[in-house]
């Protein structure tokens, strides 16, 4: 039986992965801090241990470590979004090293969010234009942590993840409330893309890169055409009751952003992204439409 290790894999990303490669019969562990089932390897996240032995003879290593940047980004919060993708980064890098026989492919999450704001042009892996503010310094510091690690026997691969759409966390779920509560309208202008994902393609996406053995680098994983923020969110309001929605101006979303402790950046900015190097290879998206996809995941 083939083995994945998902680093940080008890979180909304990690949860999808186990379910699907369970389903595959693939035997998939789980570090984390805090262990509670049978499969789950207690790691600290900073310190060599046993845990590092359990690499050996791997299919795949997964790295989605990283406190969510869904908070007010003060500079205690800027330190542990910066320190916890980071120094795991790096820690992995050394333990794979210290391998006999390492995994033969090491994936490490980034985000759509490293390119620029963009209504019109278009970001792919090659001509994407990678911007200049705490977000994206934090993606390039990130894959540049990532790059400077030398694994001889591991392929490795640079996962530029998007917004993914899924049942039971992520993005969905607080929107899936405020459309409940008639507060579904656009946000700001409502022209910005949205760059998305459905949980089934991320997964059927990461089964994708472990088969194609020649792949290697970086890859959006992304629709191949983003939706924008108006359509997602009259999309939402057709899938849900009550089928109306107030619109948030983006004042009313940085006073609000304030009160539950979050930033704007997360709804205003542009993600314009393309997942072209996918497209290339071969990848054949099951979900491509918004409302379709929210159909699924929302039961309905």
């Amino acid at each position: 039986m083939k083995t994945i290790i998902i680093a940080g894999g008890s979180g909304f990303l990690g949860q999808i992965l186990e379910d699907y490669f369970t389903k595959k019969e693939y035997l998939v562990k789980i570090l984390t801090r805090y262990p509670k089932r049978k499969n789950d390897i207690y790691w600290n996240a900073k310190d060599l241990g046993e845990w590092a032995k359990e690499l050996e003879k791997t299919e795949c290593l997964i790295n989605l470590t990283g406190k969510s940047v869904d908070c007010r980004y003060t500079e205690k919060n800027k330190k542990l979004i910066y320190n916890s993708r980071i120094n795991p980064t790096h820690l992995l890098g050394l333990a794979i090293n210290h391998c006999e026989n390492p995994p033969k492919i090491w994936m490490n999450s980034s985000t759509a969010t490293i390119y620029k704001h963009s209504l019109d042009e278009e970001m792919t892996e090659e001509h994407g234009e990678i911007g200049d503010d705490f977000s994206m310094n934090i993606a390039k510091s990130w894959e540049q942590a990532f790059n400077t690690i030398t694994t001889p026997k591991t392929r490795k691969i640079i996962l530029r993840t998007s917004i993914v759409l899924g049942k039971n966390g992520g993005a969905l779920i607080p929107l899936k409330k405020i459309t409940k509560l008639g507060l579904g309208g656009k946000q700001g202008n409502g022209n910005q893309k949205v760059s998305w994902i459905h949980q089934l393609d991320f997964a059927k996406i990461i089964e994708f890169l472990i088969h194609h053995k020649n792949l290697s680098g970086i890859f959006n994983l992304c629709v191949p055409k983003p939706t924008n923020n108006n359509t997602l969110m009259k999309s939402l309001r057709k899938v849900l009751p009550p089928h109306f929605g107030i619109p948030h101006s983006k004042p009313f979303l940085e006073f609000g952003a304030k009160i539950i402790g979050t930033e704007t950046e997360l709804v205003l900015k542009s993600r314009n992204v393309i997942p072209k190097r996918l497209l290339y290879n071969g990848y054949s998206f099951k979900y491509t439409n918004i409302e379709s996809a929210l159909f699924d995941l929302l039961n309905i």
